[in-house]
Parts: structure tokens; sequence; C-alpha cells
């Protein structure tokens, strides 16, 4: 399926009723971490998909954040390990030492405010890795130059150090992660359902480019059309709220750019995404009772402030 082409589907089980959704998604914001964790160089994979190649990527992450403590358990739509704690690391800055390089560690390299890097971080708590997947977050707005030198050539996040490699690309990784790590199922056996997650994670592009259109002034049906097709993904399967029926990889690909989407859209043009689409309210609300996925988000305000400073002369 090209990118610039709409999806397909079979079957339809719209709700009954629309419970109107919050105008917003609601967020909690990550308080700052105070538990260093090193970084290290690595052999470079290319990637194999076009994560990044639908739109802009706001991957700026604010400076070191401090003492961001949680608690993972299990929840209705994906597993964490139970009772795992974790004091999550500053961001490493163009001042702090490179961790030891291949010394046997798995490292995923972020940034806290990144939506590509975000998917790869979900993917990680909802399998339940968070003792075998060490987080290093990147400050891109002060980033260590060894990041670019041992890491990642295309100095960018996300990039996951395994096996003395190490591969980037957040769909590639989040599908890397699912394959060669123990934890819960994040993909159905069902062949006609990963047959249309591979739909689904190639329409992104489309997605993404078109609500960024409507951000540049380009016209709000940009946004409602790229909306409506997701309102039509999530009615394909009727044995459970989310894209695949049951939680997987492909709601994991979508919720950090519905995360960010869904509030600017309301404060800044005044369209609430949910309106209209009761199976895309629903979908929202299921996701914000997953830990492993409300554990990563950033403080929404300063998600806010960067949309606006990026878009806001064009609105």
């Amino acid at each position: 399926m090209s990118s610039s082409s709409k999806l397909s589907f079979t079957a339809s089980s719209p709700l009954t009723s629309s419970k109107g959704l919050p105008s917003s998604i609601a967020f909690t914001s990550h308080k700052n971490p105070s538990t260093r964790i090193p970084a290290r160089s690595a052999v470079f994979t290319p990637p194999s998909s076009l994560q990044s190649r639908a739109a802009p990527c706001f991957c700026n992450p604010v400076s070191a954040r401090k003492g961001r403590t949680f608690s993972a358990r299990a929840s209705l739509s994906a597993t964490m390990a139970t009772g795992v704690k974790e004091v999550l690391p500053p961001a490493l800055t163009s001042t702090s030492d490179p961790p030891p390089v291949f010394d046997g560690t798995t490292r995923l390299y972020i940034s806290y405010t990144c939506p590509f890097a975000q998917r790869v971080w979900i993917t990680r708590n909802c399998k339940g890795l968070q003792d075998q997947i060490k987080l290093v977050p990147i400050d891109l707005q002060d980033r260590p130059a060894w990041y670019k030198e041992k890491v990642n050539p295309g100095n960018k996040v996300p990039s996951l150090e395994h096996n003395n490699e190490v591969k980037v690309e957040s769909l590639d990784l989040i599908k890397y992660i699912e394959e060669n790590f123990e934890g819960p199922s994040l993909l159905p056996d069902d062949p006609v359902k990963r047959e249309f997650a591979e739909e689904l994670y190639s329409y992104m592009d489309t997605f993404t480019k078109s609500v960024f259109g409507t951000f540049r002034g380009e016209g709000d049906d940009k946004a409602a059309a790229a909306f409506d097709e997701l309102e039509k993904a999530l009615s394909k399967f009727d044995d459970g709220p989310f894209f695949l029926g049951q939680f997987s990889l492909v709601d994991i690909a979508y919720a950090p750019f519905i995360e960010r989407f869904g509030p600017y859209l309301l404060e800044v043009k005044k369209i609430n995404i949910t309106e209209g689409r009761p199976k895309l309210a629903s979908w929202i609300e299921e996701m914000e009772k997953n830990e492993a996925y409300t554990q990563t988000r950033s403080d929404p305000k300063e998600l806010m402030e960067k949309y606006k400073k990026r878009f806001g002369g064009s609105l």
C-alpha cells in the first residue's frame, strides 16, 4: 500500500453511543530523574523502514530531568513487570561522558519528548523489559558529540544498542523488540490482523503529513480526513477497542502522535478530534488506562509550547 493511499476496510462495528471524550488527552508530566545511565559506541545498522520521513520530528527535548520515578504494573491493555520501580536518568549533554562501549548492556537511546523514541520506550515497558533494556536519554538541544561518533551517525533518536550493534528507526525497533525479547506478545497471530497492521504502519506517513498540513494552515480538512481514516480503522475488528481489536504495536505506533496532535488542534484550531468519532474516543480512554504508555508522557505544556513556537505564526 502506498503511503498516499487510503486504508481499506471490510468490517465495521461502530459504537452506538458517542461518549465525547475529553477535549484533550490527559497528560501526566515526568518528574525529573536522578540516576545516571551510561551510553556507549556501537556498530551502526542502517534502517530498513521510513520511520521519520513523514513530517518534521519534534524531538527537541528539554534539558536534563531529575527524580522521575514510577511503578509499573499490569494494565487492561498491556503488561508491565509487576512492582517494577524505575528511576529515570537525566538526559546526557555535551559535557556528559560516554558510557562503556559494548559491555553487554542493552541500551535504548531516547529523548524524553520525542514521539518516535516514545514508541520504543512504550514497547520496552509493555514487555516488562525495564531491567533488560536501560534507558539512555539524550538532550538533543545540547547533545554530546560522542553520540554521533559512537552510537548513531544520523545523530537522531531512538537508537537501540543490542548484541554489539546499534539499530535505528522507531517502527523497525518496536518490531525488533517484539521479535527478539521475551514478554507479553504485542502482535496477534491472526494473519489478517498482521496484514492490516502493516497497512496501518504505512498509513502513518500520510496521517502525520496531513495533520502537520493543518498545523501549517493548509486547511482543517486535512487533519479531519486523517482522523476519519483512523476512526474507520478502529471499526475494522469488533473484538476490542484497539486498532487490531486487542492492544498491539499499532496502538504504540500511533499513541505518541495522537497524544500531541489532539491537544494542539483543540487549543489552536478549536478542533476536537473525538467529536463524531466514538471509536477514537474509546481508544483514547483505553490508552489512558495503560501505565506502560502513560508513564512515558511528557509535560503537555512543554509540548504545546514547542508546537506553538514551530507553527503558531501560520495559524
